[in-house]
């Protein structure tokens, strides 16, 4: 099946469904790993919606991608309580042990910034993949860095 027929196939399981937006958004994230930008455009025609107004909504939240993650994801908490218990310097500490910034991909990695996981308790904190690491210290972020690289 070619990503066109992928991509319709998504737009007709949501045909006449109030608010389809996201949920149509959601969907093609979970068939391409991301919202291609090709998708933009017929998204919005099947939806009578501006090609703007789709990417103003992609661009909105934060777990859209618009372009394909690495294999290891990571999603580094910047809340309040995360900033307070020393986020900026875990921050850092993660950008050079990976050697790329927040918002990047590199070697199969990539960093994200989150606003809060719900581990205000155990700050700093991330999600590294699907598993909840809270208490990040420079061992930690050793350890995140040393699994990631494989």
């Amino acid at each position: 099946m070619t990503d066109l027929a992928r991509l319709g196939a998504i737009l007709a399981a949501h045909a006449g469904r109030e608010g389809a937006l996201l949920p149509i958004l959601h969907d093609v994230q979970a068939e391409f790993g991301h919202i291609p930008e090709a998708s933009l455009a017929p998204i919005a025609s099947a939806l009578r919606l501006s090609r703007a107004e789709v990417a103003g909504v992609l661009g909105f939240y934060h777990d859209f991608r618009r372009a394909p993650a690495g294999r290891h994801v990571i999603k580094l908490c910047r809340a309040e309580a995360c900033q307070a218990m020393g986020g900026e310097s875990v921050q850092a500490r993660l950008e050079a042990a990976l050697g790329l910034k927040l918002g990047e991909t590199k070697n199969d990695v990539t960093l994200e910034a989150v606003y809060c996981l719900g581990l205000c308790a155990c700050a700093p904190a991330a999600m590294v993949d699907d598993r909840l690491v809270g208490r990040l210290d420079v061992g930690a972020v050793e350890t995140i860095a040393r699994e990631v690289r494989g």
